[in-house]
C-alpha cells in the first residue's frame, strides 16, 4: 500500500510537523527525532484545534492549547484533557516521497 503523495521527505521539518490535505482530509504529517516519518489526523479530538502546531518529543505530539499529547504510533492520548484517539494513517517514503494511505480507505493506487 503506498497511498496519496503528499510531500517529498526533505520539504518535512528536521524534527516536528506539517499539514496536508491527503484527498480532502487534513492530517498532520510528522517527522520524529529518529527520522521516522508518521501520520495522524490533524484535528486534536479534546480543542478542535491544529497538531501540527504543536511540539514533537520522541513518538508524541502535543497539542498547543491544552497540552494533549498523542502517541504517533497509536494515536491514543497520553494526558487529559484529551480522552479520545485521533486517527492514526500508513506512511510509506519511497525515494524520499512522503506517501500516505488514509485509515480505513483502500488507495493502493493513488498517487503512484
Amino acid at each position: 500500500m503506498i497511498g496519496t503523495y503528499v510531500c517529498d521527505l526533505d520539504e518535512l521539518p528536521e524534527v516536528g510537523a506539517a499539514k496536508a490535505d491527503v484527498d480532502g482530509r487534513i492530517v498532520s504529517i510528522v517527522r520524529t527525532e529518529d527520522g521516522e516519518v508518521h501520520a495522524i489526523d490533524d484535528t486534536c479530538t479534546h480543542a478542535n484545534v491544529s497538531l501540527s502546531e504543536g511540539e514533537v518529543e520522541g513518538c508524541l505530539i502535543e497539542c498547543w492549547l491544552h497540552a494533549s499529547r498523542f502517541d504517533l504510533r497509536t494515536g491514543q492520548p497520553q494526558n487529559l484533557p484529551a480522552t479520545q484517539p485521533v486517527a492514526v494513517h500508513t506512511v510509506t517514503v519511497e525515494d524520499g516521497r512522503v506517501h500516505v494511505a488514509l485509515a480505513g480507505t483502500d488507495q493502493t493506487t493513488q498517487g503512484a
